[in-house]
């Protein structure tokens, strides 16, 4: 792969996204242990993380996109690790039920990308649309987890 390295490492989330069986559940779960040392973070410094793990996946992801010339490679799957962050955020302190419960929620949107969700990923330039989709999963998963 002609990507530079750390666009590589960050996009495919350290080699989450190489794995033959299902890259993006293998991200969702590559992102977990990140969560746990951040679950106790105070609430401003967890979002601020998200913010940046985003848009650190933006850069990586679009430089991946461009190195492989296809528009969402499968082996991108930083997109996952924000957009499960995200739901995560929703039910931080919640208890073990409402976490899973946005872990598996994001990963069905995230699958079947229903309205919003397939809209977002079409947003240009490409590492935008790459990460956007999943954040709007991970929103819409943390929201319907909280209100569970």
């Amino acid at each position: 792969m002609a990507t530079p390295s750390l666009a590589d490492a960050i996009s495919t989330w350290f080699g989450c996204g190489r794995s033959k069986w299902a890259p993006g559940t293998v991200g969702t779960l590559g992102a977990l242990p990140l969560y746990w040392a951040l679950r106790r973070v105070n609430p401003i410094a967890y979002a601020v993380l998200v913010a940046a793990a985003t848009g650190l996946g933006i850069w990586a992801a679009q430089k991946t996109s461009d190195a492989l010339g296809e528009d969402d490679p499968p082996c991108v799957v930083v997109d996952e690790v924000a957009g499960v962050l995200l739901a995560l955020g929703f039910v931080r302190g919640r208890g073990l039920r409402a976490e899973l419960a946005a872990v598996l929620l994001f990963r069905v949107l995230d699958i079947t990308k229903p309205g919003p969700i397939r809209i977002a990923e079409r947003a240009r330039p490409r590492g935008v649309g790459i990460m956007l989709d999943d954040l709007v999963a991970g929103g819409l998963a943390g929201l319907l987890s909280r209100a569970l």
